[in-house]
């Protein structure tokens, strides 16, 4: 008798150790689709990248930079962009204007312009950018002139069309209200190739990688699908409500 009990406590024994193993393989399976959910509801859920309270805030010297609209106005957008970017030329062309009918003209919106060099850095880039600031700080008025004049004129981007030569004709022909020889010497002397290098530094420090693009109260707009006017909109109109409610809690 005494080997058959012990033919029995082993059978037990090897039958708890099997038990113990099912329970534990059933233990990390079930952690394992809870670690699944978790991570998918947190995809799902996480806020935008242009919603998050943890979003950048990039901070702006906005009274140094060509502003169209009130200074005081409760948002202030910031593009930074290319003379020869043709993503660029599009925004001017066809987003700006908008913006100046749905935001700028009705006192909720500042527009402010920086450079950012992505074509040719070291060269007609550079040079076109170095024209638009000394004609912004001859006349601000002038410089939105001159702004659009630029990208409408824009040529192949392959092309080294902005040279010195041509920047000051364009301005002649534009008949801006400035110095044209002042004009040909900023350019010729680089008198304002720190403000355009702070730009760019500002720029990388801010994450900017391409352009257009677009910041809202220091907040890096990211267009989702494509460049969207209506997602652009629906974001500044989010900025105006978001600085309403500030402003009413006061």
């Amino acid at each position: 008798m005494k080997p058959k009990k012990n033919a029995n406590a082993i059978a037990m024994r090897k039958l708890e150790k099997e038990m113990k193993i099912k329970r534990v393989q059933r233990t990390m399976w079930i952690t394992g689709a809870c670690i699944v959910v978790l991570v998918i509801l947190a995809l799902v859920l996480r806020p935008s990248s242009n919603d998050s309270s943890d979003t950048k805030v990039a901070s702006f010297a906005y009274e140094s930079l060509p502003i169209i609209g009130k200074p005081d106005a409760p948002v202030k957008i910031v593009e930074f962009g290319d003379y020869k970017c043709p993503s660029c030329q599009y925004f001017s062309q066809n987003f700006k204007p908008l913006l100046m009918k749905d935001f700028v003209d009705k006192g909720l919106v500042s527009f402010h312009y920086m450079n950012y060099l992505v074509i040719s850095p070291e060269g007609d880039s550079n040079t076109a950018a170095l024209a638009a600031q000394s004609v912004f700080h001859q006349n601000n008025d002038e410089f939105w002139k001159y702004y659009h004049a630029l990208y409408d004129n824009q040529k192949d981007e392959n092309l080294d069309w902005a040279t010195p030569e041509y920047l000051v004709e364009l301005a002649r022909q534009e008949k801006l209200a400035i110095d044209y020889d002042k004009l040909a010497a900023d350019i010729k002397d680089k008198t304002y190739q720190d403000e355009v290098n702070e730009h760019q530094k500002i720029g990388s420090e801010n994450d900017v990688q391409s352009t257009p693009s677009v910041f809202i109260n220091g907040k890096q707009f990211v267009f989702k699908d494509g460049m969207n006017y209506d997602d652009l909109a629906k974001a500044i109109n989010d900025e105006i409500t978001l600085q309403n409610a500030g402003q009413e809690g006061k």
